[in-house]
């Protein structure tokens, strides 16, 4: 191997493509042709999966910030939820109270309160696709390579939201279907 420029310019970077296991010998190798050939410039190597790696780091800690408050805004969500759903099944203790002893099973109660948590989510998410469709199509304009958004990715979204609102509500709900009816038609 000879490194010289054709255009008679120096050479200050090379990038070689081998198929080597020893890395060492390799590098020892190039080093020694790179000192004879262009004894001028300093011998100095990356490898390219490095500056791949480089060019990217600043994507890979975005998205770890980004994981992290996403992961904030569901706890805070839930919480929310939790809340709100413990504050539907008291307001609505005497309603559960009657169709407890009008013969709902528990099922029914639990699928009542649920119901309205469910249409909220669902009414939310559809109102949320369209914007966070066009946020990551902009987004990804940005890079050469990309991955096309498909449908399932957002179905999957919408799944996941509504299997967290149902395990966030059902504790509250679950407890109100199975409180006594006496003690729900009692409080005043």
């Amino acid at each position: 191997m000879i490194l010289y420029d054709p255009n008679g310019q120096d050479i200050n970077q090379l990038i070689v493509h081998t198929h080597s296991v020893d890395y060492t010998a390799m590098l020892g190798k190039i080093e020694a042709l790179w000192h004879r050939d262009v004894p001028a410039t300093p011998f100095d190597y990356t490898f390219l999966d490095e500056k791949v790696q480089h060019q990217y780091q600043s994507e890979i800690t975005m998205s770890h910030i980004i994981n992290a408050f996403t992961g904030m805004a569901i706890v805070i969500s839930s919480l929310g939820l939790f809340g709100l759903a413990a504050f539907s099944a008291e307001k609505r203790s005497k309603e559960i109270g009657i169709r407890k002893v009008l013969g709902a099973s528990n099922t029914g109660i639990f699928r009542l309160l649920s119901a309205d948590f469910i249409k909220l989510v669902a009414i939310a998410f559809v109102i949320a696709t369209p914007v966070s469709w066009w946020a990551m199509h902009r987004w990804l304009q940005e890079f050469v390579y990309k991955v096309d958004i498909q449908w399932w990715m957002f179905g999957l979204a919408g799944v996941t939201a509504i299997v967290i609102a149902l395990f966030t509500i059902s504790f509250q709900a679950i407890k109100a279907a199975v409180a006594n009816p006496v003690k729900g038609l009692r409080s005043e």
